[in-house]
């Protein structure tokens, strides 16, 4: 037991359809029924789905028109991420008042370092308890020996589920599975290894590493057969992952009107600092986002000698940016962004001296 015990170092919490739980908190008589979290636009995506609706095909990122189509009884409801971020806020309040090391990865997942727990199952099943007793949000759990194996352990029985796995167990109970499963394994690179008769986890975990190293180089073909294996030595981190902040808008029609698009940023530029002065946030990277009505996507940002979180200052930088791009077609989505975020301090002065150096975002 005590081996066991000790070989369960990290858990994976991860809130069960985190907006659509808290849409239905707010209104009951929707439980039961497929839910839609998404937008109102001719071009809105879907954010969630309740898992009634899921048993229709309806998946987050899908085109909302889209999934009116496979279950036209579902509820369409806009989404309100201002609640989302203060119940994730309420949420994450009790993860750590409990745990002394926890990796937030999201408004409703994060990594927690089970390291120094009497029982590390038995503090899980607790704080579960707990947020759900508080906030109203069912959690699912995956508990193992690394990062990897909680993740996907958490994933495995969703909703409410509790997984506690191995590493061998893992790579028994998920070797038939595509390796799409595992994180880090995008469509192309499952396509590829599919391509190489390497359709499931167990088939890249035993295949040759000349064989990957070859095809995909030595450091990712590697790193595919370890993940395929469930080998992480990634720690859990205590850091926050707030490095950024931003908003961005699709329109419903494209827009080619360079005043539409300056108002446009002006907008959103206003929403994102009143955001950073709430949190107190600054930072030195300013970025802006456009995606062109033949979704060509191009970014541009430019680094401040000083964090800032003055609307005028961004704004400024944003349409500067925007101007130099000048784009050659109608535009399709528009954001700003601001990077290299940092706790409170003091604004940047109007005049500050600006660095030219473009980075992308």
């Amino acid at each position: 037991m005590a081996s066991e015990q000790s070989s369960l170092r990290v858990a994976h919490l991860d809130a069960d359809a985190f907006y659509v739980s808290i849409e239905l908190g707010r209104r009951p008589e929707l439980r039961g029924l497929p839910v839609v979290v998404a937008g109102t636009g001719p071009r809105a995506v879907v954010t969630t789905a309740s898992y009634e609706a899921r048993r229709f095909g309806v998946g987050s990122a899908m085109p909302a028109a889209r999934a009116r189509r496979l279950c036209p009884q579902a509820v369409f409801v806009a989404p309100d991420f201002t609640t989302y971020r203060e119940v994730s806020a309420r949420m994450m309040a009790i993860v750590r008042a409990q745990v002394e090391r926890v990796e937030v990865v999201g408004l409703d997942e994060a990594y927690l370092d089970l390291s120094g727990l009497f029982s590390p199952r038995a503090a899980m099943r607790r704080l579960v308890a707990e947020i759900a007793s508080q906030v109203g949000i069912t959690c699912s759990v995956g508990i193992g020996p690394n990062k990897l194996v909680a993740k996907v352990a958490s994933d495995a029985e969703k909703p409410a589920g509790f997984v506690v796995l191995s590493r061998e167990q893992a790579c028994d109970r998920f070797a038939s599975s595509p390796p799409g499963l595992i994180p880090g394994i995008g469509p192309k690179t499952a396509a590829k290894l599919e391509a190489m008769g390497l359709a499931t986890l167990g088939a890249v975990a035993a295949a040759d590493e000349s064989m990957l190293v070859e095809r995909f180089g030595p450091n990712l073909g590697r790193d595919l057969q370890r993940r395929a294996r469930f080998e992480h030595a990634g720690s859990v981190s205590n850091a926050r992952k707030v490095v950024s902040e931003s908003r961005e808008r699709t329109f419903d029609t494209d827009i080619a009107d360079r005043g539409e698009m300056r108002e446009a940023l002006r907008r959103m530029t206003a929403s994102l600092c009143e955001s950073l002065e709430r949190h107190g946030r600054s930072g030195r990277t300013i970025g802006i986002k456009v995606r062109l009505d033949d979704w060509t996507t191009v970014t541009r940002a430019r680094t401040l000698s000083a964090p800032t979180r003055d609307a005028e200052i961004v704004a400024a930088e944003a349409l500067r940016l925007l101007d130099e791009y000048a784009p050659p077609r109608p535009v399709r989505l528009l954001g700003v962004r601001v990077a290299g975020l940092h706790g409170d301090v003091e604004r940047a002065a109007p005049g500050a001296e600006r660095d030219q150096l473009a980075l992308p975002v």
